[in-house]
């Protein structure tokens, strides 16, 4: 951290913020023949979100993902996701999070929940957030902040059904899905 670091939450005046995509990911965890987790990514992430220091309940969040940037560093297994089975990303090209409600927990931690849209549809979300981190000014003159959040959802409950049982009689995919988002959202610079 350098010297021109700062606290977000100084001042008092609501702020808005871009997920700076090049830095933000959407990460996944869902258990693979009851043994192990396999781990994924969508890489293309965009969205905003307004700050309010003096009152966060007035803050939100607005969150778009691509379905079809899913990587689990397995072209097939990724083939597979984006098809029919589970994401349909022909059909649903994109994941959404629309925040609801903010609720402030301690001093760097907050609950943030809304309306999470997967494979068309909704249901209400909430994740346990971290930050943001105190402010820094980049090299070229936008400042920037870093959040963290995870949730855990039912895919189910999504309309991602697929499954195939294995000879021992267990299941091929968990239904239990853990839903982290690392962002790094920026305020761009005023134009000279």
């Amino acid at each position: 951290m350098d010297s021109t670091a700062t606290a977000p939450s100084q001042g008092t005046k609501a702020t808005q913020w871009q997920i700076d995509p090049a830095h933000s990911a959407a990460h996944f965890s869902v258990r693979h023949l009851m043994i192990s987790n396999v781990r994924g990514e969508f890489t293309n992430i965009s969205g905003s979100a307004l700050f309010d220091p003096s009152d966060l309940s007035k803050s939100s969040v607005e969150v778009t993902i691509e379905a079809a940037s899913l990587s689990t560093r397995e072209p097939q297994r990724d083939q597979h996701l984006r098809s029919g089975d589970f994401f349909d990303v022909e059909k649903y090209p994109t994941l959404t999070f629309r925040s609801t409600r903010v609720e402030p927990r301690g001093q760097e931690f907050f609950k943030l929940t809304g309306e999470l849209t997967i494979h068309g549809v909704t249901k209400e979300a909430t994740f346990d957030m971290e930050g943001p981190t105190p402010t820094v000014k980049d090299p070229w003159g936008n400042v920037r902040a870093g959040v963290t959040g995870s949730t855990k959802i039912n895919r189910k409950e999504f309309g991602l059904v697929w499954n195939a049982v294995t000879e021992g009689g267990g299941i091929m995919v968990g239904d239990e899905v853990k839903i982290t988002i690392e962002a790094e959202l920026i305020q761009k610079a005023a134009a000279a």
